[in-house]
């Protein structure tokens, strides 16, 4: 098992990997967090907060999560710091405390990775209805590496997409086949067609 120490960023969304995480930073520990992230070349941990905001204080959270990568920055309008994150491998928090300067870290073990599956044909339908949605949703998946034939990547994209509340994407992160993640997702889609 193969443990590392990383910075955590407790916050009110679920990332999956391969996803998008624009982010505008303002709090210094977060500033500082970022900045050496870019000069380590390094990876910081998402976590959704379960109890507690996201600003200021101490924040209860999911103890499984996914790191971000920082693909991106500029300065924004208002003087904050614009970051765009992409998610990559998923992660368990073995064991987590706070810096001084209020920066959350962790002991993490990475999860393995899931073995790239076609899209079986029963679920071909959800790739083709997230082909034509994901142009609708923007530039924040403009730079997105896209694959619609492989079953992690749809379930993710999907799911991260869908209008669901924040416990709900938990789960469907925290589900270790994709498959099972489609199955979950296809009613989910059924219902809110029905309900248009």
């Amino acid at each position: 098992m193969t443990t590392e120490d990383i910075p955590l960023f407790p916050l009110n969304t679920v990332l999956f990997p391969g996803g998008p995480l624009p982010l505008r930073i303002f709090e210094t520990r977060y500033v500082d967090m970022v900045k050496d992230c870019l000069r380590r070349e390094r990876a910081f941990g998402v976590l959704l907060i379960r109890e507690g905001n996201e600003v200021g204080g101490a924040a209860a959270t999911e103890a499984l999560g996914t790191l971000a990568r920082i693909v991106d920055f500029n300065l924004l309008e208002d003087g904050l710091l614009g970051i765009t994150g992409r998610g990559e491998s998923r992660f368990r928090v073995l064991e987590k405390w706070r810096q001084p300067d209020g920066l959350n870290r962790g002991c993490i073990e990475c999860l393995p990775a899931t073995p790239a599956q076609a899209v079986p044909r029963r679920y071909r339908h959800l790739a083709a209805l997230l082909k034509r949605v994901l142009p609708e949703l923007g530039e924040v998946y403009a730079d997105i590496p896209q694959d619609f034939e492989e079953a992690g990547w749809v379930s993710c994209r999907l799911a991260e997409i869908l209008p669901l509340d924040m416990p709900a994407k938990q789960r469907m992160l925290e589900l270790d086949d994709p498959l099972e993640r489609l199955a979950a997702i296809e009613p989910l889609l059924e219902r809110n067609v029905s309900a248009d």
